[in-house]
């Protein structure tokens, strides 16, 4: 039996290759939007950091510390939400691994909802609940009603959260259309240096 690796990295190496040449090819606007596409999902998500944590101290009555729940609030979401991005919608496209529009706006569409903004909310929970129990802002309950406490708690905020978690679905789910329709842009132009032989 054969084993055909080495040849289906060929095959994958010269796909990327034509793929990347026509990118290149495409106007400047048009390219930006490969190369920084999933750094804007990523400020999306830190944005949405921001706002959970803003509400989260808000409620908790959490004063102190302001920068140390912040910066990470911003800075971990932003980075999860741009590479999961790069990895499950960019990249594959790229690679010639995703050709289906309606597979690329779901998984636009995911990564925004689930790493986008649903993490960053969450995250927002043990970093305010941590806080709020250091400076002894809110009462905490003990261990036995700790989970209804926090969805009691979490409830109003993810309700308050609704837009910008439809805003980042849709605009990631969006990114990733957009991304398909210039990469089938980019295919349907000539190569000039291509030579037959």
């Amino acid at each position: 039996m054969e084993n055909h690796k080495p040849d289906d990295t060929i095959k994958e190496t010269l796909i990327f290759d034509i793929i990347t040449r026509k990118i290149e090819q495409l106007p400047e606007t048009d390219r930006k939007v490969f190369k920084h596409g999933s750094t804007y999902v990523g400020i999306n998500a830190a944005f949405c950091g921001l706002i959970a944590n803003s509400l989260f101290r808000r409620v908790l009555h959490v004063t102190k510390a302001p920068v140390a729940s912040g910066l990470p609030m911003a800075v971990i979401p932003f980075v999860t939400a741009t590479f999961s991005y790069q990895a499950f919608v960019s990249l594959p496209l790229i690679t010639g691994d995703l050709s289906c529009e309606t597979c690329t706006v779901t998984r636009g569409g995911l990564v925004g909802f689930i790493v986008g903004s649903l993490y960053p909310i969450f995250l927002a929970i043990p970093m305010n609940g941590g806080l709020a129990a250091r400076y002894t802002s809110a009462v905490l309950p003990d261990k036995a009603n700790f989970l209804t406490y926090w969805i009691r708690i979490s409830k109003p905020i993810f309700r308050k959260m609704l837009f910008p978690i439809l805003l980042q679905t849709t605009f990631a789910a969006y990114l990733g259309s957009k991304q398909y329709k210039l990469l089938i842009k980019a295919l349907q132009l000539p190569e000039p240096d291509l030579q037959m032989t």
